[in-house]
């Protein structure tokens, strides 16, 4: 779906959190256990107020606030692996219908719905062995790497809540076109866009550091 911009809009199908944790064969306690919420959710800087993380140094912080999952990229995992994948199941805070989240550019900005919420896009996802170990599928990091359908990471601009049914609005695209897939290893980039994503202002610390990498192996 589009607005009278020519951005895209998309719908919000499920917000979820880890209000506990699950414990993992040789991981230990992690909080990858999503559950869909059915009230409205409270969004500050460092994501949902009643979420958690358990591995603060590789999850969380401003820059990994909040997690969105694409629902079409899910279904096709659900009909590969030929099992049910409910929202949540990714580690996802957002699932959301009808627009580009792992192709969405690096720093677009999304209002989600009527509250106040406006997030930015930064980083893709990128799966360890929590992520391996909760899947339970062969070869999954490697088979979740090959296919790059990662999902993106948003930091806060404006805290506000989220609810199942918010419209999300892409409010702000900037120029350099840079995807956030096109941050993941193993994936294509263009040198110059790397460059000119990386001449912005005020660029999450995080995506500097992803950008730079790439740029690097460009």
């Amino acid at each position: 779906m589009s607005d009278s911009t020519g951005l895209p809009t998309g719908t919000v199908l499920a917000v979820c959190v880890a209000t506990d944790d699950v414990v993992l064969d040789r991981v230990g306690a992690s909080a990858i256990d999503k559950r869909p919420q059915t009230d409205r959710v409270r969004v500050g800087e460092l994501g949902p107020t009643n979420d958690h993380v358990c591995d603060t140094k590789h999850h969380g912080g401003a820059d990994q606030a909040v997690y969105a999952y694409s629902e079409p990229e899910a279904q096709r995992w659900a009909r590969d692996l030929e099992r049910d994948l409910p929202y949540g199941w990714f580690g996802e805070n957002l699932r959301i219908d009808g627009m580009p989240i792992t192709d969405a550019i690096v720093g677009e900005q999304w209002a989600i719905g009527d509250d106040g919420l406006v997030v930015e896009t930064t980083i893709p996802r990128v799966p360890c062995r929590t992520f391996a170990a909760w899947a339970d599928e062969p070869q999954w990091v490697k088979r979740f790497m090959d296919r790059a359908d990662t999902g993106s990471y948003l930091r806060v601009v404006h805290v506000g809540t989220v609810g199942i049914g918010d419209v999300v609005r892409v409010v702000h695209r900037p120029t350099h076109g840079v995807r956030v897939r096109d941050l993941l290893a193993g994936t294509a980039a263009d040198a110059d866009a790397l460059t000119a994503l990386l001449a912005a202002d005020e660029l999450a610390p995080k995506v500097r550091r992803e950008a730079e990498r790439k740029l690097a192996r460009v």
